[in-house]
């Protein structure tokens, strides 16, 4: 609680957490290979909880995960949560949504592990239907919540990213970053989508890339704005 109000008031423009049941222990090769992180038995809270402690805690930045695993919860009550998270928070709340992809996360807890195309697939069935819970939900959200879709698949999950999402999480060294966001412009115009519409994010990590690897010019000349820099806890900074 104290890391993330001081980090309000440093200036943070949105605030995020992690949706993993057991710790991440990011390396430079885990970065550079976009490959799941380890897992630990290290300290850890359940995200949405977190998140609403959040919005009762802040007054300015928006809150979000980066990003919620589709398979722990149902559609209808992932949206439910994202409505209730807002409404706490006067309306700063983003809904960060991914496909999941932690297996020890999904075996120690029960939930089907499935393949990376079953998940993918799963995702893509279930974001209609928060979208159409959003709009029966009594009372409605504060604002069209934004959804953030972190994939970067190139067959499925960037497809999904293009025709629903309103932020896309794209990560890893530039070389990486500029690659991706060159594929994603591409399905954007086979679906009809509006490239600009979507706003980039990515994350900041010169402790784990190095200067050249994870220049923020080379994010900036891309169009990415919204730099997250991470930060591991317990002993937070």
């Amino acid at each position: 609680r104290k890391a993330w109000i001081e980090a309000e008031a440093l200036g943070a423009d949105r605030i995020w957490v992690a949706d993993h049941f057991h710790a991440q222990v990011l390396t430079k090769d885990v970065v550079k290979d976009a490959a799941p992180s380890p897992t630990t038995y290290d300290k850890n809270f359940e995200s949405t909880t977190v998140q609403a402690a959040m919005a009762a805690t802040t007054s300015r930045a928006e809150i979000g995960c980066i990003v919620h695993a589709n398979s722990y919860r149902n559609p209808n009550l992932m949206a439910d949560i994202a409505r209730t998270i807002d409404h706490i928070s006067g309306g700063r709340f983003i809904l960060g949504i991914g496909s999941g992809y932690q297996q020890r996360d999904y075996e120690e807890y029960g939930y089907e592990y499935g393949t990376t195309k079953s998940r993918l697939l799963d995702l893509q069935r279930d974001l209609p239907i928060m979208k159409a819970r959003f709009d029966k939900l009594n009372p409605k959200p504060l604002r069209k919540i934004p959804i953030m879709i972190a994939s970067m698949g190139e067959q499925i999950g960037m497809r999904i990213v293009a025709e629903h999402a309103d932020m896309w999480h794209v990560y890893g060294p530039g070389a990486q970053v500029t690659h991706k966001t060159n594929v994603l412009k591409k399905i954007c115009d086979e679906v009809g989508r509006d490239f600009n519409e979507i706003e980039l994010t990515t994350f900041y990590m010169p402790h784990l890339l190095g200067d050249d690897e994870g220049d923020p010019e080379v994010f900036l000349k891309l169009g990415i704005r919204h730099l997250i820099y991470i930060t591991q806890g317990p002993e937070w900074d």
